[in-house]
């Protein structure tokens, strides 16, 4: 089977305007890591054999033709989005396969999948994202970038930092991992946020005194610094602010997105539902924020 070149940036294109809005940011973010961008159309025709006999002449050939000319758009949109940024280097390849497995073979072999919300494949059963970028989030075997409609990063926006969640769990830290990462590319700072969820405390908060509530928020500070020290040591070009809130994660992080340009969260985290292949605080951002998402997933 076909590889892409190792430590690539994959995008699936289909001809929406979700899928060219993924091309952009992609291109985009393999031109600030200086990697190769693949762009990958996949013709789900594992049609069954009476099908391919009762089909008119030359069908094939007008899909392998179509096809085409979608990589092909997708390649001059990737260019055209990184014009400023010096040449990319931007390859396609067209699949002829069932179109999940296909991509959740090609994730094993490249740096990132990066995916429109919702394309030509419809919705999800799990809920407002497309069958495709669902079934990415929730399987691939490299980090995961979901890209709601055509997000172009320019302006102001462009100065906003990265936003990070953090619980402390080993999901987390790949996610911290990859936002100082995108952080330092960008040039810009890191929004740490931990959302403090200790069910006993929240419930009984009007039994503390001031003093013991403010000891447990200070314990609370000085466990994310302890976190993130060692980051600030890596990466000493990225301003970090560190946010405590008391609440539910997922909630903290949708509304703390729109300050933000790009919210990096794990695909699990240290929930009841970590087992999940995709945990409630990920499924949330990636279906509510309306910035790029990048789900830290692995190998």
């Amino acid at each position: 089977m076909w590889q892409p070149p190792r430590g690539a940036i994959l995008v699936c294109v289909d001809g929406s305007a979700a899928a060219l809005g993924a091309v952009r940011w992609a291109a985009r973010d393999a031109a600030l890591r200086n990697v190769p961008l693949t762009l990958v159309h996949i013709s789900d025709a594992a049609l069954p054999e009476w099908f391919e006999v009762a089909a008119q002449a030359g069908g094939r050939q007008r899909e392998k033709r179509r096809a085409h000319r979608v990589i092909e758009a997708a390649i001059s949109v990737a260019e055209a989005s990184t014009d400023e940024c010096g040449r990319l280097e931007v390859d396609g390849k067209v699949f002829n396969s069932a179109t999940i497995p296909t991509l959740v073979g090609l994730s094993a072999d490249v740096e990132m999948v990066v995916v429109g919300y919702r394309g030509h494949g419809g919705v999800s059963a799990r809920g407002g994202l497309g069958s495709v970028s669902s079934a990415l989030v929730y399987n691939a075997r490299c980090p995961v970038a979901v890209i709601h409609d055509d997000q172009t990063v320019l302006g102001s926006v462009a100065q906003a930092p990265v936003l990070v969640g953090i619980d402390g769990s080993p999901a987390s830290e790949a996610a911290t991992a990859i936002a100082f990462a995108e952080a330092s590319r960008r040039g810009v700072g890191l929004m740490a946020l931990h959302a403090w969820t200790d069910p006993w405390i929240s419930g009984f908060r009007a039994s503390f005194q001031d003093s013991e509530w403010d000891a447990q928020l200070s314990e609370e500070e000085e466990s994310l610094a302890e976190r993130l020290a060692g980051w600030h040591e890596r990466y000493p070009d990225v301003a970090i602010h560190r946010t405590i809130e008391i609440g539910d994660p997922a909630r903290c992080l949708i509304e703390a997105s729109p300050r933000a340009q790009l919210l990096v969260v794990g695909s699990h985290g240290c929930g009841w539902l970590r087992g999940k292949l995709l945990g409630s605080v990920g499924a949330a951002a990636v279906n509510r924020a309306k910035i790029p998402v990048i789900v830290a997933r692995q190998s």
